[in-house]
């Protein structure tokens, strides 16, 4: 295993901690994942919510939340911190902003396509940006208009399979085609970003995400071409994970059959842990609501039985019969609570064995 390269970050061990929001990956995972060698990750979005101020708006409140979180994380660990920042959500240009005044040292940007990312740099920015993508297409049209537009390559690509928890960019037809699997997209994308890499002489690292559970699941993808791996899931049930114990439990608690697909409000297909709001939802038991917050682009209230934001808000609270938790396709595998060390320390085990085992046949 080589160290990952992402702009002109070395990251010691090459496992991205996915961005988990509402409230799921601040601070508090993001420095433990950080103080291992790997890429801690906040995520961006429900700021406002986690940290509520009655003198502030919710828009102006997930600023100041950010730059908290942000600032928090840099007092605690000299390891290296990202934000994740949906395309989607209605001040993301000012998120960004912020995430860059604040020295976050990557941005990673999905839920749409980050075309303008590289406009919002300033000169002495330190911050890399590394977009998420469902596909090569994706990667190509990011390359090409950041070069012509920005002169700027992405530091790093994230490409991100059907697998993924959350919100996923797939169509509910190619979620379990196996043309659309991780393992078909990480080589297409790699292909597509070496074009880029010899074109410009600059190193372009993919990073694999989406079902990533054991060490063996990161090196069968790394021999797909990735350079690294994000994951999200297997760090929710940590004692570091922001979350509630309810919410960290209902990973434990899962069975493979209750990860399911649904419909979200924003418009996107998403995975999530079957529970009874969910169970609701389905049976059309919820009820539409004013939308109050008016934070994600996409969604539509008026066709919406729920806030999306408020349900995840609840579900990080352990509320969970008022929300629910987005899960990947492996979640159910946890067992336990355990800390951020003994998870690294399982997956690079595994890694180590499956380099043995390859190297034994």
């Amino acid at each position: 295993m080589s160290d990952l390269k992402i702009g002109g970050l070395t990251i010691p061990v090459p496992i991205i901690q996915g961005g988990m929001g509402v409230g799921v990956s601040l601070s508090g995972l993001a420095v433990a994942v950080a103080n291992e060698g790997g890429v801690g990750v906040i995520s961006a979005a429900g700021l406002g919510l986690v940290h509520r101020n009655s003198a502030l708006d919710f828009i102006q409140a997930n600023i100041e939340g950010l730059k908290m979180e942000l600032r928090l994380a840099k007092e605690k660990t000299k390891g290296i911190v990202g934000v994740n920042i949906m395309v989607a959500m209605s001040n993301f240009a000012e998120l960004v902003k912020t995430a860059i005044a604040e020295k976050a040292d990557i941005i990673f940007s999905g839920a749409g396509l980050p075309l303008d990312l590289p406009k919002f740099l300033e000169p002495g920015s330190i911050t890399k940006l590394v977009p998420i993508v469902s596909s090569s297409r994706a990667a190509k049209i990011i390359c090409e208009k950041w070069k012509s537009l920005y002169n700027y390559l992405p530091d790093a690509i994230v490409v991100e399979g059907p697998k993924a928890g959350g919100h996923i960019g797939f169509k509910n037809n190619q979620i379990d085609d196996a043309e659309y699997s991780l393992e078909e997209l990480v080589p297409a994308v790699v292909r597509e970003v070496k074009f880029f890499e010899d074109k410009y002489h600059q190193e372009i690292s993919v990073i694999a995400a989406g079902g990533i559970y054991s060490g063996q699941d990161m090196y069968n993808i790394m021999q797909k071409g990735a350079r690294g791996v994000q994951m999200g899931s297997r760090f929710v049930p940590t004692e570091e994970c922001d979350a509630a114990q309810a919410f960290k439990q209902a990973y434990i608690d899962a069975k493979q059959s209750d990860i399911e697909i649904i419909q979200s409000p924003v418009g996107m297909p998403g995975r999530a842990l079957h529970n009874e709001f969910i169970q609701k939802v389905t049976l059309g038991l919820k009820k539409p609501v004013k939308c109050p917050f008016h934070c994600i682009k996409t969604c539509d209230v008026s066709k919406s039985p729920y806030c999306i934001i408020s349900a995840l808000y609840n579900a990080y609270k352990g509320n969970m019969k008022s929300g629910y938790a987005f899960a990947g396709s492996n979640a159910y595998l946890s067992e336990k609570i355990s800390t951020v060390k003994e998870v690294f320390a399982d997956i690079m085990t595994g890694f180590k064995n499956a380099v043995s085992q390859a190297k034994a046949k």
